[in-house]
């Protein structure tokens, strides 16, 4: 039944009609406020990386995260007096310079002692992951750029545009006998 005063004189009520099983019906108004509901049809339209919390992703978002550029599994070195970080491109023993992904994914934690796993936690602390590494972008509220595969479409598009360590990578650390043969692999800056 309508409260109140606002039987019948409600635009789109209908009031006293009978229904197919003999009983008398009346169209309940529904007010809907379309600001709200385009809010909500916008954050459904939204990709996931923006609108759920890292923590919150599942193990397929927290995957796909990545871009598969490959600048997190070059060796870095830190100052001991200043902490500075210096790039090198030196890969993982374990990286695959072909494809830029590691070739034991699944087991590379293991096989790689200082191999770090990257974890909603760490991505918001660790400073030289890339500036343009995804993990790092979502933490800290940005987007995606055009050539990260979830945006492009296309797993290739971090390659063409340059943005990744293939053609780049001059040797692998099982290559190199001591720390300071690493130094003739030092990058200008972050690649």
């Amino acid at each position: 039944m309508f409260p109140e005063g606002r039987k019948g004189g409600m635009s789109g009520a209908i009031a006293g009609q009978t229904g197919s099983a003999g009983k008398t019906c009346h169209k309940v108004p529904v007010s809907l406020d379309f600001g709200v509901f385009a809010g909500h049809m916008q954050a459904m339209n939204e990709p996931f990386w923006k609108t759920t919390e890292l923590e919150a992703m599942t193990p397929e978002q927290w995957e796909s995260l990545c871009d598969g550029c490959g600048k997190c599994c070059m060796s870095k070195l830190e100052d001991e007096d200043t902490g500075d970080i210096y790039w090198t491109s030196v890969g993982c023993r374990l990286f695959d310079a072909g494809t830029c992904r590691c070739a034991d994914y699944h087991n590379r934690l293991a096989r790689v002692p200082d191999c770090v796993g990257l974890t909603p936690q760490n991505v918001r602390t660790i400073s030289w992951l890339p500036q343009t590494c995804a993990y790092r972008l979502v933490a800290e509220g940005r987007d995606l750029y055009w050539w990260h595969p979830l945006i492009s479409g296309n797993p290739e598009t971090v390659h063409t545009a340059g943005m990744s360590m293939r053609g780049r990578v001059t040797a692998l650390e099982s290559e190199l006998a001591e720390p300071e043969d690493f130094f003739e692999h030092m990058l200008a800056e972050e690649p």
